[in-house]
C-alpha cells in the first residue's frame, strides 16, 4: 500500500515537473545553492581563522613540533 502513495507522488510530481515547475524548480534549486554555498565557505573561513590565531597565541612549551 505504501509503495503505491509512493509511485503515485512520483507521477504527479514529474508531470507538474513538466507543465509548469520546470523554470520554477531549476530557480529554488539555484537559490538555495547561492545560500548553501557562500554559508559552507563562510563556516570553512571561520573554523580557519580560530585555527590560525589559537596556534599564533598557544605558548612554544605546548606546541607540537
Amino acid at each position: 500500500m505504501q509503495t503505491d502513495s509512493i509511485i503515485m507522488a512520483c507521477a504527479t510530481c514529474a508531470n507538474s515537473f513538466k507543465e509548469a515547475g520546470g523554470e520554477a524548480a531549476g530557480w529554488a534549486i539555484m537559490f538555495m545553492v547561492a545560500i548553501i554555498v557562500p554559508m559552507a565557505a563562510g563556516i570553512v573561513f571561520l573554523i580557519a581563522r580560530i585555527a590560525r590565531r589559537e596556534a599564533a597565541a598557544l605558548e612554544p612549551q605546548f606546541r607540537d613540533q
